[in-house]
């Protein structure tokens, strides 16, 4: 992990910029944290829409997180911001965009083809950032992981015994087969869901809850669109990773 740069923001939060390999990412610290008082870690998930235009929200969370005692780290995500582009799923997500203006149903091989390739590149990715990130010093576990494409969240889950606690978003397509990934999670969940997602199959939102395999799970549904999140859902979510993580 090579960092690039580093800024001290106006509440003594260190945001770290850094590269693994060709994949750029950003870590933010407390205050609190030292090679003494190493601190747990949360993995702040977004969309494929590129670390610059997340910065603002993703910063907002590392900053909320922070508050909390928390260390927060991103990655780019593969075919975002200045990473190659991925033709497959450019052609997906446009076959996408047909269908939903057109007011059809986006059909199953259209998923497949945007989330699980996605999946398949991103979560050895997010596992090799999480090794490294816990070589520093200042970090020293649990990890959670938060946010973004929900279903590189359920396969992160799945397959990585470092995360504790995931706290998902259903706002976004899933595929089938993650619905049988989704029976071998065991680890506590806090989903959120916005019961009138404009771009979201609430069904298939509601079944994959149903498929968890975790014995402690809670959804969290609200009135109203995607990006109508209401604040008092982002302290409910902070409160669940307080619980696991410290």
């Amino acid at each position: 992990m090579h960092v690039t740069s580093q800024l001290r923001l106006d509440d003594n939060v260190l945001e770290r910029k850094f590269t693994l390999g060709e994949i750029p990412g950003i870590l933010w610290t407390p205050a609190s944290a030292s090679a003494g008082a190493p601190v747990p870690l949360i993995l702040l998930g977004h969309p494929p829409l590129g670390l610059h235009r997340m910065y603002p929200r993703l910063v907002a969370r590392a900053r909320h997180a922070a508050a909390d005692g928390f260390a927060a780290a991103t990655i780019e995500l593969p075919g975002s911001g200045d990473r190659p582009r991925r033709p497959a799923a450019e052609q997906a997500r446009a076959e996408m965009r047909r269908a939903v203006e057109a007011g059809e149903a986006v059909s199953d091989e259209i998923i497949d083809a945007l989330v699980l390739p996605l999946v398949e590149e991103a979560v050895p990715e997010w596992q090799a950032a999480l090794d490294a990130l816990l070589e520093l010093p200042e970090i020293g576990g649990p990890v959670g992981y938060s946010g973004g494409v929900i279903s590189i969240g359920v396969r992160l889950a799945r397959v990585d015994p470092r995360i504790v606690a995931a706290g998902l978003f259903a706002g976004s397509f899933v595929p089938r087969a993650m619905y049988e990934e989704a029976r071998h999670v065991t680890i506590p969940l806090h989903v959120l869901l916005q019961w009138d997602d404009e771009g979201n199959d609430r069904q298939a939102a509601l079944n994959l809850f149903d498929a968890f395999g975790s014995k402690e799970k809670s959804l969290h549904a609200n009135m109203g669109g995607h990006a109508g999140v209401p604040q008092y859902a982002g302290d409910s979510a902070a409160q669940f990773f307080t619980r696991h993580l410290k």
